[in-house]
């Protein structure tokens, strides 16, 4: 019998099979079509210091292997979620909550971790893919000494996990991988979108109302993976891998590549029930090499 158990900073988990923030709410959704329970674990809707309304629409569209999304991290703020929505979900769902988090300034990240380190989230993840205001709106993710500096400030304020979640949109991610490690993160998640941009060629106009957004789904997956092999070769703090993950397949690749766990997307945009799907194929694939436990497939790609 396949054994998905697994753990993550040392969390415990029924399975490697996370979801990527931005994509699955508050799960109460997607509950409607699949248990929580059948899950690892959910990462909640990107949450900021203070409540956002997010960009104005368009601000999703269809790409031929994907989407472009600029959303704007719409969302209730983490004091509201704090007080009201993680209480009831931990009350309603039986699984590891990730809570995920943006900032604009170093200071707001780590007011926004005291404030989730008193709730009962399993696991905080950084985003650091987001304007750095005191510093020319640079992403903070770009610069491998400010991701540092970060991360040993938030991690002093964070009594949770500190996951830190990379950019692909940089010249070199295990670079940052290892900033984020220097400065005392527990683990990394990687690929968030990587920035993309559509066109309408009758109105010569952008598509998404922000002129460009993230980019998902399969169309990123070869780029998620060479990262996170690369960034597994790097460091020695455990992986969140994602991007354009579809079906079991994928899950299994990104593990061989070096993910602990792995998270789906887009893909629940496609199928919503299709958590299902994945574990059967995992477990089939484990079943036909002989696989007892699937943290064995962590890390075992074998080169030319």
């Amino acid at each position: 019998m396949a054994g998905l158990e697994t753990e993550y900073c040392g969390i415990k988990f029924r399975n490697p099979i996370v979801t990527a923030s931005g994509t699955f709410g508050f799960g109460y959704e997607y509950d409607e079509y699949a248990p929580l329970t059948e899950y690892g674990g959910i990462a909640v809707k990107g949450l900021t210091r203070t409540p956002r309304p997010g960009n104005k629409p368009p601000r999703i569209a269809e790409t031929p292997s994907g989407i472009l999304n600029s959303v704007g991290l719409q969302n209730p703020g983490v004091e509201a979620f704090a007080e009201y929505l993680m209480p009831e979900m931990a009350e309603k769902f039986d699984t590891n909550v990730i809570a995920n988090m943006s900032g604009n300034t170093i200071e707001e990240y780590a007011e926004m971790a005291e404030i989730l380190s008193g709730t009962d989230v399993a696991i905080i993840e950084m985003n650091i893919s987001c304007p750095n205001v005191k510093h020319g709106g640079m992403a903070f993710g770009t610069n491998a000494a400010v991701v540092e500096e970060l991360t040993k400030t938030v991690k002093e304020k964070c009594s949770k996990p500190l996951v830190v979640k990379l950019s692909p949109n940089v010249t070199s991610v295990s670079e940052i991988a290892k900033a984020a490690e220097a400065g005392g993160a527990d683990g990394v998640s990687l690929i968030n979108t990587l920035l993309g941009m559509s066109i309408d060629i009758n109105t010569r106009r952008p598509i998404l109302a922000n002129n460009t957004g993230g980019l998902s789904g399969p169309a990123v997956r070869p780029i998620a993976v060479r990262m996170v092999h690369e960034v597994y070769q790097a460091v020695n703090i455990p992986i969140i891998g994602m991007g354009g993950v579809m079906n079991g397949a994928d899950v299994i690749e990104f593990m061989i590549a070096g993910a602990k766990l792995v998270a789906l997307g887009t893909a629940l945009f496609v199928k919503p029930d299709i958590i299902f799907d994945v574990k059967r194929e995992i477990t089939k694939y484990m079943d036909r090499f002989g696989i007892k436990d699937v943290n064995e497939i962590v890390g075992t790609l074998e080169p030319y």
